[in-house]
């Protein structure tokens, strides 16, 4: 006769939304199949099931090697908003991990991912800033990114996108412009890096800080940054209080002050008190950024002259743990001393 047992083991852990994985080897090739599935569902069960995957940098390079790229391309386009959340989703995924950035770079889906960068649905946008910001960790991704003209684009959704995604932005917009600022300077980017400097979002203004100092490295960035005015905003920030605002404006004013309408913009602004404040902060980016925007000011012959009296400032610094530190302070001291 028989009778009624309850089992001692935990049910099967069955996911409706998602596709049946198929054993060992077999696995992506099949979800790769479901992919191209002219049936919806197929299509939405495979994208899950391929997301839980993908976190696993083995089965990304095998995606990549058996086409599943390829494939996700042509999703990009799809009618359906689950397929394009889902397909961003993997190829996020995808990007945290080095083979993953490679492979997009090499099947050109930087690209294919801009033709989402007006989709309706907020989630598809959000994803492809996080793998745009992923990519551009590296530097071959940074130029990836430059390369194929994207910067323009990035810079002009600044204004249109929620606060959220204009920090992944500025996140990935700042390595760019470290390998090439041209784009973004033929845009006008400084303007718009400078209404960011006023954002209420502490970490909007650190990053648009963070890309100021990036796009400041050329001399025609420079120039752009004195011409904008955006100088002596950033020495009201060398007050704010993030540390990491201060930080990422005294580099910014390290790099604004080489030129010498750089410096005297920066003088008549009175950034040198600020400045000196900063040099007894104990985070060392803070101070070590402040100690040579000082030595870019003490090279103007007003600069020298208000920081004579501060010298034994520099002084107490040669003594501080931080090697870099300490050489910054060496070259301020050397300048602030010089004698024409």
């Amino acid at each position: 006769m028989a009778h009624a047992r309850i089992s001692m083991y935990m049910p099967p852990d069955i996911d409706p939304t998602k596709a049946a994985i198929a054993y060992g080897c077999r696995a992506l090739p099949k979800l790769n199949e479901e992919l191209q599935s002219e049936v919806l569902l197929t299509r939405q069960k495979a994208l899950v099931a391929l997301c839980d995957l993908m976190h696993d940098p083995e089965h990304v390079y095998e995606a990549i090697h058996i086409g599943c790229l390829e494939s996700l391309k042509v999703l990009l386009k799809d009618e359906d908003n689950l397929v394009r959340i889902k397909t961003t989703e993997v190829l996020h995924i995808m990007a945290t991990h080095n083979i993953g950035r490679t492979g997009l770079l090499e099947k050109g889906v930087i690209l294919a991912l801009a033709l989402l960068l007006s989709d309706h649905q907020k989630v598809c946008r959000e994803n492809l800033h996080q793998a745009y910001k992923h990519v551009a960790q590296t530097p071959e991704g940074a130029r990836g990114i430059t390369s194929s003209g994207l910067i323009p684009w990035l810079v002009n959704k600044l204004n249109a996108e929620e606060e959220h995604i204009q920090e992944i932005i500025l996140d990935t917009l700042a390595p760019c412009l470290q390998e090439d600022a041209t784009q973004a300077l033929e845009s006008q980017a400084v303007p718009y890096f400078k209404k960011k400097l006023l954002n209420d979002n502490p970490r909007i203004r650190s990053k648009a800080a963070r890309a100021l100092i990036a796009i400041s490295i050329p001399l025609e960035g420079k120039n752009q940054v004195w011409q904008n005015g955006v100088i002596p905003i950033l020495v009201d920030l060398l007050s704010d209080v993030d540390e990491e605002v201060q930080a990422n404006a005294a580099g910014a004013l390290m790099h604004a002050t080489v030129t010498t309408e750089g410096k005297y913009a920066a003088l008549d602004a009175s950034a040198i008190n600020p400045l000196l404040e900063l040099l007894c902060s104990s985070p060392i980016k803070v101070c070590l950024n402040a100690a040579k925007a000082l030595t870019m000011l003490a090279e103007a012959p007003e600069g020298r002259k208000l920081l004579s009296s501060h010298v034994s400032t520099f002084r107490v610094l040669l003594m501080h743990e931080n090697e870099a530190i300490r050489r910054a302070a060496q070259v301020a001291i050397k300048v602030i001393e010089w004698k024409p």
